[in-house]
């Protein structure tokens, strides 16, 4: 956010007066990008992931990028009622959130013809489930004031799914038709929409590479040669150029979009 919003939206809501994002899975990756790309924009920040560890050591370095004030939740999205209440009394003590970053890990690689039932569940109720709790308890504060971001980080399998995370590329799907029908229902100066990473260099990254290597019998070089040659722009997505994206859809200048689902995959994916 540029300092445009500052004096556009300025609630004076978080404990230091000004705006407050709350970023899901900040710990690493794209959801760390996400916080430092507010942070350099003057956003007070509540960054949540399951490791407080990591989360203590970015306070200073958030601080540091410009964030006038950052508070670490603890919380396993796997548990809603913890992470319900947990988030809730947060809100309470230091007032509602502005924008709202909903990100968390990947299910696990594989097959979608050897998952069962479970993995399905589990996966739902990490993504799909825990991104409506946490719209439920920030829309109030956003709709007293009329105005408020959500952003999902989703994935570009949205649009075409890739080939051995059938559970996420499910569950993805979900996520995606979900933030459609929520985008009809907010009201006006409220938006939501979808950032659909292609291949990004984090650490779900490495991980899945490392999975289809050892599941091929190959070297993981291999691996990444092969996504490569798929992506016109020729490299993998750098964490902050998808950090930079979110940040947009937070400021002044999106006010308009509402409701997308926005790849940002180097030009990987073949439809229009």
């Amino acid at each position: 956010m540029e300092s445009k919003m500052g004096s556009e939206i300025n609630t004076g809501r978080s404990s230091k007066g000004n705006h407050h994002a709350l970023v899901c899975g900040a710990s690493m990756g794209i959801g760390e990008a996400a916080a430092f790309a507010l942070a350099k924009r003057g956003i007070a920040l509540t960054i949540l992931a399951r490791t407080a560890k990591a989360l203590e050591a970015l306070v200073p370095l958030l601080k540091e990028a410009g964030a006038p004030a950052v508070h670490v939740l603890s919380a396993d999205l796997d548990d809603l009622s913890a992470t319900e209440t947990l988030v809730r009394g947060h809100v309470e003590e230091h007032g509602p959130i502005d924008i709202l970053v909903n990100n968390s890990g990947g299910p696990p690689f594989g097959p979608i013809l050897d998952a069962g039932g479970r993995d399905f569940l589990e996966a739902f109720s990490r993504h799909v489930l825990a991104s409506h709790l946490m719209v439920q308890i920030c829309l109030p504060g956003m709709m007293a004031e009329g105005l408020g971001r959500i952003v999902n980080v989703v994935s570009s399998s949205v649009y075409e799914p890739i080939p051995g995370l059938g559970v996420s590329n499910t569950v993805r799907a979900a996520m995606a038709g979900w933030s459609k029908s929520v985008s009809r229902e907010l009201p006006p100066g409220v938006t939501i929409n979808n950032v659909l990473p292609g291949f990004t260099d984090t650490e779900r990254l490495a991980e899945l590479k490392s999975a289809l290597a050892r599941q091929r019998g190959v070297g993981e070089e291999v691996i990444e040669r092969e996504w490569l040659a798929q992506i016109p722009e020729g490299r993998l997505a750098r964490p902050e150029e998808l950090g930079e994206f979110i940040a947009f859809l937070a400021s002044p200048a999106a006010a308009y979009i509402r409701g997308q689902s926005i790849a940002i995959d180097g030009g990987k994916m073949h439809s229009i």
